[in-house]
Formats: structure tokens, sequence, C-alpha cells
């Protein structure tokens, strides 16, 4: 018996790090792509700005729902006050999610991912000031380092295109946003089921998008639907709402805040490279090449393990 009963002790502290590291890699290759799946959705022949991101979550928190109306998934926030705090996030969400799409009329998906690699320092400055985190030295000096990078590559993409300030402004807005929303969450959310906490937060942020589109957009979704337009659309719901905000979820759960807010220092290296894959007028040059490898590099460093506690 009694060896029996180590077996579950050996084996469980890495096998949580194990689904952490698979939940960082899936978030990091899945948000790496939607920035592109976005301008798809959204350009010439395709649906409307906000209306597109409304459908986007509203689908993905019905298919939740309805999962969880069979019983197929775990509880979600249990009192009315998580519910609350929930709900806020996903209206914050809305606001920044709605400023990114606006932003990606005017700029590439790319860019966009390489403005949001502003969020992990900023996050770091939110948590130590609302005193919910102390970012380690580590921490500190590889984001300076990654930022150096994200500089490197925001140079080089600026220069392959003109009249950007209304889409970089309006992405900047939504880091900030996105760091209020990531506050919300690690305090009120982190200790909830993934799926089942989605459907209040994804609810709530298709909610304020519908609102958004219909106050500010006249031109409805086009019909028939559009063939690119709407697999992209399709790709956002299950990979980019769903399945990525739901190992989000988890991350929360099992990382400081200022760790899972590096997801975007890799963001922006896969989103360029889509970018460069798929939209013919965008290369990259030896720039932007030097500028991701210091970006990864600086990555690096935020997540080394601390020292003395490689089991933590």
């Amino acid at each position: 018996m009694s060896a029996r009963s180590d077996v579950p002790r050996v084996n469980t502290v890495p096998s949580t790090r194990a689904r952490t590291v698979l939940a960082y890699t899936g978030c990091a290759l899945i948000w790496g792509t939607t920035w592109f799946a976005i301008r798809v959705c959204i350009g010439p022949g395709g649906y409307p700005t906000f209306a597109s991101a409304a459908i986007r979550f509203a689908l993905a928190a019905g298919i939740l729902g309805a999962t969880a109306a069979m019983g197929l998934i775990g509880r979600g926030p249990t009192s009315r006050r998580q519910w609350s705090w929930v709900a806020a996030g996903g209206v914050v969400c809305g606001l920044a999610y709605g400023l990114v799409y606006a932003g990606e009329a005017h700029i590439s998906g790319g860019v966009a991912a390489v403005i949001f690699g502003t969020l992990p320092p900023i996050t770091a400055v939110s948590t130590t000031v609302a005193g919910f985190e102390r970012p380690r030295p580590a921490f500190v000096v590889g984001s300076v380092v990654a930022l150096a990078g994200i500089a490197v590559l925001y140079a080089d993409r600026m220069g392959a295109s003109a009249s950007q300030a209304t889409g970089v402004a309006l992405v900047f807005a939504s880091v900030f946003l996105t760091a209020i929303y990531n506050l919300i969450l690690k305090r009120h959310a982190s200790g909830t089921n993934p799926l089942a906490t989605n459907i209040p937060f994804l609810g709530a942020a298709a909610v304020t998008l519908a609102v958004f589109a219909l106050a500010l957009e006249r031109r409805a979704p086009p019909w028939p639907p559009p063939v690119a337009p709407t697999l992209a659309l399709f790709y956002l719901v299950l990979f980019g709402s769903i399945a990525a905000f739901s190992l989000y979820f988890y991350l929360l759960r099992h990382m400081s805040l200022t760790a899972v807010s590096t997801l975007l220092f890799v963001e922006p290296v896969l989103a360029l490279v889509i970018d460069a894959a798929w939209e013919r007028e965008i290369r990259l040059g030896l720039r932007a090449y030097a500028g991701a490898a210091l970006t990864l590099v600086g990555l690096a460093i935020t997540l080394a393990p601390r020292r003395g506690r490689a089991g933590s």
C-alpha cells in the first residue's frame, strides 16, 4: 500500500508543471495566430469590425453554455460577487478587444502584436502598485531585454507601412485595458473552472461589443457569409476564444500574473512570421530577426526558475 501511495506524490508536481508548460505554449501559439485571423475576418469583403468581435464572443459563450447545460464541464464562479467580478472583467475585455479590432483596420496584426509586447512591464507596474505581486529581479531584467527586442521589431515594422498613428493609439489603449481585466481575473477568477468561467466572461464581452456595433456601425454582416472571413471567424471562436481563454484561466491559477503576461513577448514573433508568410506586401528584414531573437532572450530570462525552488 505504501508503495502505491507514493506514486501520486512523486508525479504530482511534474504533471502540474507539464500541463502549465503545455497551456502556456498553447496560448502563445493560438494567440500568435489570431492577429492575422482578425485581419482576414474584418478585411475587404469581410465582417464589420465590432460586429465580428461580438459574434465571435457570443458564439463562444453560447457553445460553452450549451456544453455546461449538458453537464460536461465543471462549475464556474460560485457566488454572485464572483460572477459580478468575472462579468466586469468581460466588459473590460470587450472594450479592449473592440480597440484591437478597430486598430487592426489601420495596422497589420504583426504590428498590433508588437505593440502588445508592452503589456508585461505594464502588468508588473500595476501589480506592484496594487500590492498584488512583486516581480522578481529576473523578470525586470528580462522585460528590459525583451522590450529592447520589441522596440527593434516595432521600428522594422513601422518602416513597412505609412499612416499608422490611429491604429497604434487604439492598440496602446487596449494594452492598458487588458492589464486591468487581467488584474480582475487573477484576483477573482483564478480558482474557478476555466471552461465554465469563460461563459460569463465571454458573454459580457459579447454584449459590450454588440453595443459598440449597434451604436457605431451601419453595415450589416455580409450575406451569404464569405468563405475566408467566415473560416477566420470560426477559428477565432473555437481556438482564439474557447480554447485559448480556457488555457489562460488555467495559467492564472498556476502562475503569477506577471509570468502569464510574458505570453505577449512570444506573440509578436509568431504574428510577424505569419504576416510575412501570408501578406505579400510584408517582408521581414535582418533587423526584425534580430529583434525577435532579442525578445526571446528576454523571455527566457523572465521565465528562468528561482534558484533553490525548481519544484515550485
